[in-house]
């Protein structure tokens, strides 16, 4: 038997280590339903601290993102990890209301800004070719398996132990994710581009209207898929009130899990359509579908739960179906020495997006009536997915900056 190649090898160790850091993304949305009764939270307080994380994650990634540019994005990963498990450990043992926890989830934000966009930089800077686009794909797909294993470990460990635990278990994940990138990944001397402009200059890629377009399309996906995520679980929670009882259940947080696996799946055969399709019209085409059933969903939580894991689980595959594909037209049409520039504004947009979106989702529960009638939830869910139908809109009007027909 052959060895793996190292193509392989770099794939398998980025994919595995973005699943690592990624546990502790999701523990707060997986437990929100404890929180708010816990810490006697609104629904908006909850959404602030679901969204918090992302605009950690924003503030930070332009500078972490760029420096991959000018330094081994390695360095940049190491540190990135090793905050994300500070953070988690933060929250593990002194969060204890609102404020507290917004701190330790902005900084966990921030350690997600120094691992998920320069691990991509990490990757591209060593895989390149025909085949980027799939590895690329299989590396933002990743994300989603980190989502499901967040998703699974916080509710399981929260049953068997403690919330705390679960918290210091992510912390724990976040180191092994900053060994396996030192290990399993090479060194590798950065070229900075010849006039390299200041490093958070970001006029340079907001000229390139043939990226532009995807970066835009990738805030607005954001904006859809983190209304969902942050708030999926109480949803679930909603809809197992109404069932009836004796009727067939599985808990919300195994559920979410499930529908994140999916992701992965959804995600790299939505890049492998555009492969074959066409990117632009890939990309339109699941925006618009995902907007349309964003107004749906909601409507689903009085439903047979075997119905309603369905839909939420029909939806989930549109509104990620588009992520690799559409992160994969920024690196196709970044210029030659700004992908870590091009790449930190695509995730700014893109995360700017993830942080408004589930506290305004939050702010609409509270004023449509706190969650508890069907309506309440579609109009949450309504404010995610009618924002997507920008993204195709921003495809059709870069259009024609990229003559040369995207792979």
């Amino acid at each position: 038997m052959r060895p793996p190649s190292p193509s392989f090898r770099l794939v398998f160790a980025l994919c595995a280590a973005e699943i690592l850091s990624m546990i502790g993304a999701f523990t707060f949305p997986a437990l929100i339903p404890f929180f708010i009764a816990d810490w006697r939270l609104t629904n908006a307080e909850a959404g602030w601290i679901g969204g918090i994380y992302f605009a950690g994650y924003t503030i930070a990634v332009p500078l972490l993102t760029s420096l991959t540019d000018r330094m081994d994005s390695r360095r940049v990963y190491a540190g990135g990890a090793a905050l994300a498990a500070v953070a988690a450990l933060g929250f593990a043992f002194v969060a204890s209301g609102f404020w507290s926890a917004m701190l330790f989830r902005a900084l966990s934000g921030i350690g997600l800004a120094g691992t998920y966009m320069p691990g991509l930089k990490t990757l591209i800077d060593r895989y390149d070719g025909p085949n980027q686009s799939r590895a690329v794909a299989f590396y933002t797909s990743s994300f989603s398996l980190g989502t499901a294993s967040s998703f699974f470990l916080a509710g399981w460990i929260a049953e068997v132990a403690d919330w705390r635990i679960a918290f210091a278990a992510a912390a724990v994940a976040a180191l092994g994710a900053l060994v396996l990138v030192q290990v399993l990944t090479r060194p590798m001397p950065v070229e900075a581009p010849e006039r390299a402009a200041p490093i958070l200059d970001v006029r340079p890629v907001l000229r390139n209207r043939a990226a532009l377009g995807f970066i835009l399309a990738y805030g607005v996906h954001n904006w859809e898929l983190f209304v969902f995520r942050t708030w999926l679980v109480p949803f679930l929670v909603f809809s197992l009130g109404l069932q009836a009882a004796g009727a067939w259940a599985l808990e919300p947080t195994l559920v979410a899990t499930l529908v994140a696996l999916v992701s992965m799946v959804a995600s790299v055969s939505g890049n492998e359509l555009a492969v074959r399709f066409g990117r632009d019209r890939t990309v339109s085409l699941i925006m618009a579908a995902g907007a349309i059933f964003s107004c749906v969903v909601g409507f689903t939580a009085p439903l047979p739960y075997v119905w309603v894991v369905l839909c939420v689980t029909f939806y989930n595959v549109l509104a990620i179906g588009d992520s690799a594909a559409i992160t994969a037209g920024t690196i196709r049409w970044a210029e030659s020495g700004r992908r870590g520039g091009t790449l930190a504004v695509h995730a700014v947009v893109g995360f700017a997006c993830a942080a408004a979106g589930p506290p305004l989702a939050g702010w609409m529960l509270d004023l449509s009536g706190g969650g508890l009638n069907t309506g309440s939830w579609a109009l949450a869910f309504a404010t995610g997915g009618l924002v997507a139908l920008i993204g195709p809109m921003t495809i059709r009007w870069t259009r024609g900056a990229r003559k040369i027909p995207s792979p």
